[in-house]
Formats: C-alpha cells, structure tokens, sequence
C-alpha cells in the first residue's frame, strides 16, 4: 500500500507516511493501541488520510484544547474507543525566578527548551503571556524539562506541572498589513510581506524551506488562496487574512496577518 501512497505526498515526508502506516499496522493487526508524539498539521492530514483507508482501526486527535494547532494521535483498533486511552498532556508553566520577564517570545522559550536536547515532537503549543509561558508537553517529558529548564534566554526561570485543564489559552498575535499584487503568486506576495526582492525570495522556496500550510513547497508560481499560512525557515511565517479586488489598476488588495 505504501508504493500507491507515496505518490500523494512530497518525497521528504516519506518517512512520515512509513511511521503512519506502521502506527495504523500496530493497531488494525496486532490491536495495540498507539499514541503518538505531537503532529504538525500535515502530519494530521497525513495520518488522516492513511487511517481512513483502514477500515479496523480508528483516530482521535488532541492537542490540549480544541483550538489546538500540534496534536498527539491516538489509534486503536476499530472496537475500541479512543476516547478511552489518556493521550498524555500536561501544562509546563514557566514563571521569572525573580517576577520579571525580559521581551521573551515563542522563539525565546521554544529555543530554550530545545537547547535542553529533546525532540521538537514532544513539545505542542506554546501560550506565551507578559508573566511566562505555558507548554503543552507529553506527560512522558514533563519531568524531564521540569527538573532541567532553568533559565530562558538567560532570564532565570521555574517550573511546575499542571494539569492540561489549568492550561491559560492566548492567542496568537499578528501584525496585519494590506499589499498590492498583481497576483497570488507565492514568490510575489512572500516577496512583499517579507521585504526581500522577487530574484532573493526564490532560493529559500528552491531550497525546500519553505511551507504552504505546513506542506514543504518548491514552486515559486504557485497560487495562494485566502486562509492560507505560509512559513519560511529564518524568516517566520504569515497568513492570507482576507483577498479583494482587483483594484482599477487590475492588481488585488490582499490583508496579511504576519505571526509575531
């Protein structure tokens, strides 16, 4: 099955799609419940699409709180409930040792946590607010990154784990901006929201750095659509809020909201 699949998906996720059809395997045949690490988007979608062809297994997705953009699966066999296996998260609160925060954002502890030398899977969103930061992690994890994060950005630091229902949800902030295009072309818009020239933006999407809805994207010419988020690698990443036009000059006014 995995020869006929392979086609649908871009070379680099390969390894994924073989992890998902192990994982759906695991539970449809040898009826072992599985749960997994936290999950992009895509790799959402890819495990969707997989566990869907398998008619004796079944897929719960959960990230923490409903809004959630990084999950954890948890598959098991199509009798069984997934409802009924806990898929493990907690809340890793971060507070300032000393009650004061520097400017520290989702780069600052994501990078702070990472330095720690664990994998980018097990850690889920991040809810950064004026007094800390609350981490959605695997429960497996939690002790770990409670005993070892000490400091963020050299701003010394505590923590405690709490459970998932404690969770204090912020939502993202954006920067939105409104730019003229002459079309949804994706080195044309990353171009303008990005502030780097048409002929500098096209190594990095060349380069297989950048993705379009969490998808890696090699095509400068592809066409964006409204709701669209586009990510690139060192540069961060920003969403098609709204499309209008065109304009009496025939270019479109499209609003822009850039993560902050």
């Amino acid at each position: 099955m995995s020869q006929s699949l392979y086609v649908h998906f871009h070379p680099e996720e390969r390894p994924f799609v073989d992890r998902a059809l192990e994982w759906v395997e695991r539970a449809a045949e040898r009826h072992a419940p599985v749960v997994t690490d936290f999950l992009d988007p895509r790799q959402q979608f890819i495990l969707q699409s997989i566990a869907g062809r398998e008619p004796n297994a079944v897929l719960r997705l959960d990230g923490g709180y409903p809004e959630a953009e990084r999950k954890r699966a948890v598959i098991v066999p199509a009798y069984r409930d997934p409802e009924d296996v806990d898929c493990g998260i907690v809340v890793l609160a971060v507070e300032a040792s000393g009650g004061k925060f520097l400017e520290l954002d989702h780069g600052d502890y994501l990078g702070a946590l990472l330095g720690l030398g664990i994998k980018r899977d097990v850690i889920g969103d991040l809810h950064v607010r004026d007094d800390g930061c609350h981490c959605l992690v695997t429960e497996e994890m939690a002790g770990f990154l409670h005993t070892h994060l000490n400091q963020v950005h050299r701003v010394p630091v505590r923590t405690d784990i709490l459970p998932r229902e404690s969770l204090q949800v912020v939502q993202p902030e954006m920067d939105v901006t409104v730019i003229t295009v002459a079309s949804l072309r994706l080195d044309g818009v990353a171009s303008d929201v990005l502030r780097i020239s048409r002929s500098k933006i096209l190594d990095p999407i060349r380069a297989g750095r950048c993705r379009v809805n969490w998808k890696t994207e090699e095509d400068p010419s592809v066409r964006l659509e409204e709701g669209d988020i586009v990510s690139f690698k060192g540069f961060g990443r920003f969403k098609i809020l709204k499309v209008d036009g065109p304009t009496k000059s025939g270019r479109l006014r499209v609003s822009i909201g850039k993560f902050i």
